[in-house]
């Protein structure tokens, strides 16, 4: 079974800052992944044709199920509101979960967000100022997937990238997720360095490499989780792919 994580960046290339949703889905198919977990996801934003990502994206790997959870509606850093469980449809971002596998049940986990977040502001103007903007909401998607060496529950996630409260939020996620059938994989974007999400969630990391930035990565931000009641041998690696910040994490388990 093949696990694959990516923030996709709303599918943006980097040299030209065009977002490309044909071939956002191509890199996504050639992943060849069997779970594959997407963050910075788009749908319906101008930013990125009015595409809804997600379904291009299940159409082009062949995904028998998949959902895609807006974290809010609107436009990150413009305007935009909360998203809550029931999704009315529209312009929105989020994360995504695609399975090639059979799907019994899905969950959404919504998690607590900091009020406001301190940036830095560009200098000249701004050097040794700062600049009070909103957190953006966090969420995690779960499916109970049939693989091949049985069920297990695969988790999907965007972290903050706030220290202390990324690892607040994780242990959440775990937690939450304890309460659902195991055992247990998680895959995303946590905004984590290196063995720090073991160390957290006391799960193992399936993959070690650096992802970002893409262009020349010297930090792991993107993990693949497995928790400890899943016994699996595992092989992985990490792609560049022609669009977004972060290269992809691919792992092959059995």
């Amino acid at each position: 079974m093949r696990l694959a994580t990516w923030n996709v960046l709303h599918g943006r290339s980097l040299p030209d800052d065009v977002s490309r949703p044909d071939v956002l889905a191509r890199c996504c198919a050639s992943l060849e992944a069997d779970l594959l977990a997407l963050q910075e996801v788009d749908r319906d934003q101008p930013r990125s044709g009015n595409a809804d990502q997600t379904a291009l994206v299940a159409e082009a790997m062949g995904a028998v199920d998949w959902r895609f959870v807006p974290a809010l509606h609107g436009t990150p850093g413009e305007t935009w509101r909360r998203a809550e469980d029931a999704d009315p449809g529209g312009t929105a971002y989020g994360i995504a979960l695609l399975s090639r596998l059979p799907v019994s049940s899905w969950r959404t986990l919504r998690l607590p967000r900091m009020p406001r977040v301190g940036l830095p502001m560009p200098p000249p103007g701004g050097a040794g100022r700062w600049r009070w903007v909103p957190d953006e909401p966090r969420v995690a998607v779960c499916a109970r997937v049939r693989a091949p060496f049985g069920e297990v529950t695969v988790a999907a996630t965007h972290l903050s990238f706030v220290p202390a409260w990324n690892a607040w939020q994780l242990r959440r996620v775990v937690s939450q997720l304890r309460k659902l059938p195991g055992p247990y994989l998680l895959m995303g974007d946590l905004n984590l360095p290196g063995p720090l999400p073991r160390v957290f969630a006391g799960w193992r990391c399936l993959a070690r490499e650096a992802t970002f930035p893409s262009h020349a990565p010297h930090v792991q931000l993107d993990h693949v989780l497995a928790s400890p009641g899943l016994s699996v041998e595992s092989s992985y690696e990490v792609r560049e792919m022609p669009l977004s910040d972060h290269r992809a994490v691919v792992v092959d388990v059995s």
